[in-house]
């Protein structure tokens, strides 16, 4: 996989997330799948909108 389309955001900007929480879902040319976040604390900002394709390990959100 180089790349993903960003479906659907689980989450909004400010509203606080867990470690492996779902908080986007993603979709490739196979399979559509959820992005878990990474840490816990509150999501600071979106950087990739629905509808955005993005390659494979570019920065979608920040997470403070």
């Amino acid at each position: 996989m180089h790349e993903a389309t960003i479906t659907k955001w689980l989450k909004n900007v400010g509203d606080p997330v867990v470690e492996g929480e779902p908080i986007a879902e993603i979709e490739t040319d196979k399979v559509t799948a959820e992005v878990q976040a990474p840490a816990s604390g509150v999501l600071a900002s979106i950087d990739a909108e629905a509808g955005k394709t993005v390659a494979v390990f570019e920065r979608i959100a920040l997470i403070e």
